[in-house]
């Protein structure tokens, strides 16, 4: 990373906390920061509280595998994921810093005449709906990626792929930096190490925040604290259609930097691509077991490491070098949760699962206009949490990658 780059972020930390503010957002990771962003930047609502237990991007913002990617299986998700990777691919001329954002492509790779047919369904619906993928045999597979193994060591042989070339990486601290620097520099402030004990009510509604900082008024109650979001929401009377998972990640040393795409098998649930650094960043599955624990575990390094050597051979010759895991909020059909909850004054942005950082942009704008204008913004509006009432899930289990 360059230092000198880094000295020059302008963090303008606020001396105290005011006793009442427009809007309290809860949670500074990237989908609270960057709400804030787009509340000041597009709106001109600069009167916003941003309230973090720890450090800014301490949760799933800073402990994820920071991929961008819009190639998803329903209408509704592909639309929404490519406003992200639009936004993404203009924030850095936006703001004036380098997230290090990089276009990558991102192969899905399918190992039997099934999974072939899924990748082929998925190519026309993200192109029919914005998100150009295209479908490639295994020889244009090996052009696109040579290291890969195309007999999966005898096991998993490659049929084909879905190729997303919009596929994309970033570096997640300095997006929050950059929304963060961004929105202070307008005057919303961001508190640091201040809890959210309890919620306000007059009535049904929600009217500001109990902290460790004391209590704050506040016209808007966001929620946007990924994990843990269950037990805020309960403080509002609210029940979220919400399990809290386990997700872990690992890079190895250095290797050349030759390996070009972002590489991810459903099949084998295993996911792959290259840092900035050259290190190997590898991803797979959820924990199955519900749990709220930020300890890493050596069967996940063991079951992770086989199957991605099984594709990708070279990988046997490097060393584990740093393990992190994140926990996860999973909601039942595998889509976001965002926007009005039942509970009057309060909003949430949840649902995010392993795809939120991919959401960051487009989540902190839509969630933005909705607070500005009281209105549901007609791309999210698929993704409300009435839909699971109204009997319209947005069932999208196949392009989480990691279920």
């Amino acid at each position: 990373m360059n230092e000198f780059v880094e000295r020059l972020v302008d963090l303008r930390w606020p001396s105290a906390v005011k006793p009442a503010y427009d809007v309290v957002i809860i949670g500074g990771g990237g989908h609270g920061i960057s709400t804030a962003y787009y509340l000041a930047t597009r709106h001109g609502i600069t009167n916003v509280a941003v309230l973090e237990k720890s450090y800014i991007g301490s949760g799933n913002s800073g402990r994820n595998t920071t991929i961008i990617r819009a190639n998803y299986g329903i209408p509704e998700a592909v639309r929404f994921y490519q406003r992200s990777v639009d936004l993404y691919e203009s924030l850095e001329a936006e703001t004036g810093r380098d997230v290090m954002h990089h276009t990558k492509g991102l192969l899905w790779i399918a190992h039997s005449e099934a999974g072939v047919r899924q990748e082929r369904a998925r190519a026309e619906v993200n192109t029919a709906f914005g998100a150009r993928t295209e479908y490639v045999s295994p020889r244009q597979i090996q052009e696109i990626c040579p290291q890969l193994d195309m007999t999966g060591q005898g096991q998993w042989p490659i049929y084909g792929a879905s190729y997303h070339p919009a596929g994309a990486s970033a570096r997640h601290d300095r997006v929050v930096w950059a929304y963060a620097e961004g929105a202070m520099r307008l005057g919303v402030d961001i508190h640091q190490h201040t809890s959210v004990t309890g919620l306000q009510k007059s009535g049904d509604r929600i009217v500001g925040v109990e902290t460790t900082a004391g209590p704050i008024s506040a016209g808007i109650v966001l929620s946007a604290v990924g994990g843990h979001v269950t037990a805020i929401a309960a403080m509002a009377g609210v029940r979220l259609p919400i399990r809290t998972h386990q997700l872990q990640a690992f890079v190895t040393n250095r290797y050349a930097h030759t390996f070009a795409p972002i590489v991810a098998s459903s099949g084998l649930g295993v996911y792959a691509s290259q840092t900035a650094k050259g290190e190997m960043l590898i991803g797979a599955e959820i924990d199955r077991a519900p749990a709220y624990a930020y300890d890493a575990g050596h069967q996940f390094i063991r079951s992770c490491a086989f199957r991605s050597i099984a594709l990708l051979p070279f990988l046997r010759d490097l060393k584990l070098l740093r393990q992190w895991t994140g926990v996860c909020d999973m909601s039942t059909d595998y889509s976001p949760v965002m926007g009005f909850t039942g509970a009057p004054g309060f909003l949430v942005t949840t649902g995010w699962g392993t795809w939120g950082f991919k959401a960051i942009p487009v989540g902190g704008e839509q969630m933005a206009a909705l607070i500005a204008t009281g209105r549901t913004p007609e791309l999210i509006a698929p993704f409300s949490l009435d839909r699971f009432a109204n009997d319209r899930t947005m069932a999208d289990r196949g392009s989480a990658g990691t279920h």
